[in-house]
C-alpha cells in the first residue's frame, strides 16, 4: 500500500484493520451460506446482517485510505472457515472481541478527526457484535 506522506504506522494500522474486516465477510459470508443450504432462514439472515455490517467497515476503511492518498492493495480471498455449526457462536464472540481491541488500540492513536469518527462508528458496531451476536449496526 502506497500513501502520499502519511505516517506509515497509521496507513499500516488502517490497512491492517482493513485485512481483517475482509477476513470477517468472508468468515460470515460462509456461515450464512451454510445456513442457506441448510434452510435455517433465521440464521441466515442473522449472518447475513453480520456480513453486511463488516463489509460496510471494510469498505468504509477502503474510501478512507484513499481519502488520505492511500492506494490499498487487493485483498485475497484468504480464509475459507471451517466451524462447526456449534461452536460458530463462540467463535464469532472471540473474533468480535479481537476487533474491539484492534479498534480501541487504533483510536490511542493520533488521528485526524476525520478517520477518528469513522473508527469509533466502526467500533461501536463490534462492540454491538461482540455483545449480541448480530448485525445491522451501520447506517448507509
Amino acid at each position: 500500500m502506497r500513501n502520499a506522506g502519511l505516517p506509515s504506522d497509521l496507513i499500516g494500522a488502517l490497512g491492517a484493520c482493513r485485512a481483517a474486516e475482509r477476513e470477517q465477510t468472508l468468515f460470515y459470508r460462509a456461515l450464512a451460506a451454510r445456513a442457506e443450504l441448510e434452510g435455517d432462514a433465521a440464521e441466515a439472515e442473522r449472518l447475513n446482517a453480520l456480513h453486511a455490517d463488516e463489509q460496510h467497515h471494510l469498505s468504509r476503511l477502503t474510501a478512507r485510505l484513499i481519502e488520505l492518498g492511500a492506494r490499498p492493495g487487493e485483498l485475497p480471498d484468504s480464509m475459507r472457515p471451517v466451524v462447526d455449526p456449534s461452536s460458530w457462536e463462540e467463535v464469532a464472540r472471540g473474533r468480535e472481541q479481537e476487533e474491539v481491541a484492534r479498534y480501541e488500540e487504533l483510536l490511542g492513536r493520533e488521528l485526524d478527526p476525520q478517520t477518528r469518527r469513522i473508527v469509533e462508528e466502526i467500533l461501536e458496531s463490534e462492540r454491538h457484535h461482540a455483545a449480541e451476536l448480530g448485525g445491522k449496526w451501520m447506517m448507509a
